[in-house]
């Protein structure tokens, strides 16, 4: 990547009282101000089983676009790369997430010829934002309402899976965090019990050092 600082944006901060109505995987359009140099990612927290769809594109005016480029990078909450394009001016990359955690993507220039910044637009869909709801409407020959229904029980269906997840996501971290807490109690009652035990060692030492002085 290219030389500088690196930035990671998280695609959207939500308050804490709309997480039940946005709990269902989406979708973020974002803007990123790309630097002459220096790379700017965005990231987001996606469960396993979900699909990802999302178009980039630089935003120029006239001959521009086919001067800038960029180049794009994806890649897993392990560290394994899923999408990588150079000199584009515009790109789409998609999958189906395998892992839990963190999937960044990363953006820079690499025309080479620029010294001021490039805008460039993400439109990143998640879940039930990347079906196409045109292809199931045909397929399963439902329009208005009866179509609307059925985007409503994919999202309640979606809601439900991530409310799942996060209940064994917080299991996990609860049962880490007793054990956690049980290693540091441990710890405590040794570190007590050494120190009582040198307390006794160090009196006994002096007692018997003033006997002999026949101080006392």
């Amino acid at each position: 990547m290219s030389g500088g600082g690196v930035v990671i944006l998280r695609l959207a901060v939500v308050p804490l009282l709309l997480w039940p109505l946005l709990l269902a995987p989406g979708a973020a359009a974002v803007w990123l101000n790309l630097p002459a140099s220096g790379t700017k990612c965005v990231s987001e927290e996606i469960q396993p089983n979900v699909v990802v769809l999302a178009n980039y594109a630089v935003a120029s005016d006239g001959d521009d676009i086919a001067r800038q480029t960029i180049a794009a990078k994806v890649t897993s909450p392990y560290g394994n790369t899923l999408h990588n394009q150079e000199h584009v001016s515009a790109g789409q990359f998609a999958f189906t997430t395998t892992e839990a955690g963190s999937y960044v993507a990363c953006f820079w220039i690499d025309s080479g010829n620029s010294d001021v910044g490039l805008s460039v637009s993400l439109d990143w869909k998640i879940g039930i934002a990347a079906k196409d709801w045109d292809s199931v409407a045909k397929k399963d020959k439902i329009e208005g309402v009866e179509l609307e229904l059925t985007k409503l029980e994919a999202e309640v269906q979606a809601i439900h899976v991530n409310l799942l997840y996060l209940k064994s996501r917080e299991a996990l971290m609860r049962e880490v965090s007793e054990r956690t807490n049980a290693r540091v109690a441990l710890f405590s009652i040794l570190s007590l019990g050494v120190c009582i035990i040198v307390s006794i060692l160090q009196s006994w030492h002096l007692k018997s050092y003033f006997w002999k002085k026949k101080l006392i």
